[in-house]
């Protein structure tokens, strides 16, 4: 059990009926993430399919307003939109090596229920995703994206309708069709080994920026910011630099309604900054319940940050303070969206705009220091009805 915790955190809390795939799951990783067969392949997705290696992006318009130097680690760029390609392509191969049919996956923004999609399509498996109704809705396009590459999306009706309950659901099918069927999970949340499963396919944006830092300016940087729901996207930029102590992390959390929410909603918006230890989807981690240990509903304005918990290694590293949480609102998430747009010429996903906007708050505190890299995990397409929509809203209270 000991490579499943994490100080406190991490763990299997599952049925009986899921150990055995946990543990085919996990002999398989160990067999093939050193096989040079599967280096090679894996090489080859991550080149020719997913596009890699990203460019690190002086946002030099940006640095100049703010006062600090600020460069973007351009994950948007990835084929599909988002950074969450890169675990699915790992995982989607580990399963093709493991005799795997059929994959299933839950979807809160979407993106990674694209990527899933994107890798069943390419890899000849039937394909399957939970995305809740809540997010069904304010991510219809997402949803167009995965049907238009043959796989089936679930609407998931119960609970808060969102993340959490995808994943619920996902879950359910998994103990149902364990022999032919791969769940492959989309952030470093679940039971082990699936965070550090998740962790080690994402590590290769960390990896790039270390190699591409040091061409560009000789050094590492001072911070290195990105936003967290799950935290596929932090971790695999975090994970790197771990031991370089001189490197500040910031996991930046939705913080909810900002400005229009009282103290206690905030509160039930950032798993690392207010969250209690609890389990969630078969992990011991940081997650927002009540006094009661019932998990309580999250609320962000982007969809992929709208998770009641976090993965158990950031739980961990929060907890012997090697990282820093914090959180921005959705108010100060939406002027980041329009001022990197406006400022860069990039869009960025709203989960991305909270990276930028603690930036954009901080960069003169002193805090970050004089070179921050910011990930940008994702574009900003799936958003814009999302953003437009607030926008009309706005303008007719307004008008009243």
């Amino acid at each position: 059990m000991k490579r499943s915790m994490y100080g406190r955190y991490g763990g299997q809390f599952v049925p009986e009926v899921l150990m055995p795939a946990l543990n085919e799951l996990e002999e398989a990783y160990e067999r093939y993430r050193d096989d040079p067969r599967f280096l090679e392949e894996l090489a080859y997705y991550m080149k020719e399919f997913a596009g890699r290696e990203t460019p690190l992006y002086f946002a030099r318009n940006l640095s100049k307003k703010y006062g600090t130097k600020i460069y973007l680690k351009r994950e948007d760029l990835v084929h599909g939109g988002a950074h969450k390609l890169n675990n699915t392509i790992g995982q989607a191969l580990l399963a093709k090596y493991m005799g795997k049919k059929r994959l299933i996956a839950e979807t809160g923004a979407g993106q990674h229920g694209t990527a899933t999609a994107m890798v069943g399509a390419n890899m000849g498996f039937d394909t399957e995703v939970y995305m809740g109704a809540k997010d069904v809705q304010r991510q219809h396009m997402n949803v167009y994206r995965m049907q238009l590459m043959g796989t089936v999306v679930h609407s998931v009706q119960s609970g808060s309708k969102t993340l959490k309950d995808a994943i619920n659901e996902a879950l359910r099918d998994w103990v149902t069709n364990v022999e032919n069927t791969h769940y492959l999970i989309g952030s470093v949340v679940g039971p082990h080994p699936y965070p550090m499963i998740v962790r080690d396919f994402q590590s290769v944006i960390g990896n790039e920026v270390k190699r591409q830092i040091i061409e560009k300016e000789g050094r590492y940087p001072d911070s290195i910011v990105a936003c967290a729901g799950g935290g596929s996207n932090a971790m695999g930029i975090f994970h790197p630099f771990i031991e370089n102590r001189e490197v500040k992390l910031f996991p930046v959390e939705a913080g909810g309604c900002g400005l229009k929410s009282t103290k206690k909603e905030a509160l039930h918006s950032a798993s690392l900054c207010a969250g209690e230890d609890g389990i969630l989807q078969g992990a011991h981690t940081r997650v927002l319940q009540d006094r009661y240990g019932q998990i309580l509903e999250s609320s962000s304005v982007s969809a992929g940050l709208d998770y009641s918990g976090v993965g158990p290694e950031l739980a961990h590293l929060a907890d012997i303070g090697r990282i820093k949480p914090c959180n921005v609102n959705d108010e100060e998430a939406l002027e980041a969206f329009y001022e990197l747009s406006r400022t860069e010429g990039i869009i960025p996903a709203l989960e991305s705009s909270h990276a930028i906007a603690y930036v954009m708050k901080m960069a003169q505190s002193g805090e970050l220091g004089d070179l921050v890299v910011v990930s940008l995990s994702g574009r900003g397409d799936k958003d814009l009805e999302t953003v437009f929509s607030l926008k009309k809203k706005e303008n007719r209270r307004v008008c009243l």
